[in-house]
């Protein structure tokens, strides 16, 4: 039960409109944008931070949540661990709107979205 709902929140579409988002492009503007702050989708009680050397921590529903994640050609590609479930490197398309929230998009931008709070 845990790993579907973690999955809808990794992965669902969330309201918003595509052209409320700008695409962050460069590894120096995604840092700027994420550095001192947490990712938060309060309904599933998910907050992550991403530090600037690659490291992901967090939690989702009270486990923790462990992984890494590197900029690769425009895209942040990511693999985490969701207390003791692997959750599949991908490549995801990164947007923000009003530099307080951020949607990453799966597959390079093929596939469902999340959008977080930056808090």
């Amino acid at each position: 039960m845990f790993r579907a709902i973690f999955a809808l929140a990794t992965l669902a579409a969330f309201p918003g409109h595509a052209a409320d988002f700008a695409p962050v492009k460069e590894k120096a503007e995604f840092v700027s944008l994420i550095e001192g702050r947490d990712l938060r989708i309060g309904m599933f009680a998910l907050t992550l931070t991403l530090s600037a050397d690659g490291r992901i921590e967090g939690s989702a529903l009270g486990s923790p949540i462990t992984g890494s994640w590197a900029w690769k050609d425009g895209f942040f590609c990511r693999e985490m661990d969701w207390s003791g479930t692997a959750i599949s490197y991908n490549c995801q398309l990164v947007e923000v709107r009003d530099d307080n929230r951020m949607r990453f998009t799966v597959d390079k931008g093929a596939g469902d979205s999340a959008s977080f709070d930056l808090e």
